[in-house]
């Protein structure tokens, strides 16, 4: 569906009636035309696609969402994927949604999947400076970008206090958070996902496109350092935790050896006592063993063996650190 539709003339917005118009409306000089669609269906995109003329190839790779994040010329127009990101504080996830953006010498179509207020916060910013609506449509797809590429930030924060949390719990001997450490790590890859590919393709698009001013490509390097930097801290939180990982496992085995030791401990203490049992019998009056029967008070003294003899290997494995 069409969210948005507006003509921009000289900075002042102007809404135009249908798609045809504003198409005929961005021709004029000092014109340019932004239109927004949300989640639109097929026949809808191909509709707006029609209307503006947008490259058939560009089409093809628009036409449904879960699109891989890149920036990529057909012709005269720019194709750009994006993808936005927003850090869910109570279920501790990443929310991904995708902007695709068309951006031609006077218009851009942005279609949004998903629920997410960058477009909307981008026009309301870029409605309120008259000054950078005049520089085109160009200008309007930095202020996107600008805009995704921020909210980065609080998402590597979410994730950053996470890995905290984890660390400090690994380092309390808590087995349970292996499952924790599972989900941050497959929302990391994720989210690495959403940013890696953008560092590459503002660099190709940079330095590959003559006919940009200075200040357009130094403002795509300004971009691309950002998201640099924000895949750099992805990929240490990726090192980070794999290393965690590996404490964790060491943690858990060396608790599974300390048990392991306690087991065999008592069972060496209790063995003492069922070795002696087993061995003479407890039934005195009639032992085959002269001795046994010499001896007043046989089953007290047997016993008191037995436990005398466990006490001491008790002592001997407490001060061993065995229990």
């Amino acid at each position: 569906m069409i969210f948005e539709s507006a003509v921009y003339d000289n900075g002042r917005r102007t809404t135009p009636g249908s798609l045809g118009e504003a198409y005929l409306a961005c021709h004029e000089p000092g014109k340019f035309a932004w239109i927004t669609l949300r989640e639109p269906t097929e026949e809808e995109f191909i509709h707006a696609a029609r209307e503006f003329r947008l490259h058939e190839m560009a089409v093809d790779d628009a036409i449904r969402a879960h699109q891989r994040p890149k920036l990529e010329r057909y012709g005269g127009c720019l194709f750009a994927v994006l993808k936005p990101a927003r850090y869910l504080h109570g279920t501790k996830r990443i929310e991904l949604t995708e902007i695709h953006a068309f951006v031609g010498e006077n218009f851009i179509i942005t279609v949004c999947y998903g629920e997410d207020s960058t477009l909307v916060e981008a026009r309301r910013r870029m409605e309120s400076e008259p000054d950078q609506l005049r520089q085109g449509p160009s200008a309007v797809f930095h202020e996107i970008m600008h805009q995704v590429i921020e909210g980065y930030a609080p998402v590597v924060e979410g994730l950053e206090n996470d890995i905290d949390e984890i660390e400090a719990e690994v380092f309390e001997s808590n087995v349970e958070v292996s499952r924790r450490i599972h989900e941050v790590s497959r929302e990391i890859i994720r989210f690495h996902q959403a940013t890696k590919p953008l560092v590459g393709a503002l660099e190709r698009l940079a330095e590959g496109n003559a006919n940009s001013s200075h200040e357009e490509r130094r403002h795509l390097r300004r971009v691309q350092d950002r998201v640099l930097r924000v895949t750099e801290r992805i990929e240490g939180f990726r090192d980070l935790l794999s290393s965690i990982m590996d404490v964790n496992l060491t943690t858990i085995g060396v608790q599974q050896n300390d048990q392991m030791q306690k087991i065999s401990a008592w069972g060496a203490i209790l063995i003492v006592p069922t070795l002696i049992a087993g061995i003479f019998g407890m039934n005195f009056e009639n032992a085959q063993w002269q001795w046994f029967k010499s001896i007043d008070h046989g089953f007290e003294i047997s016993v008191a063996v037995m436990a005398l003899t466990s006490f001491l290997l008790y002592l001997w494995f407490k001060r061993s650190g065995y229990l």
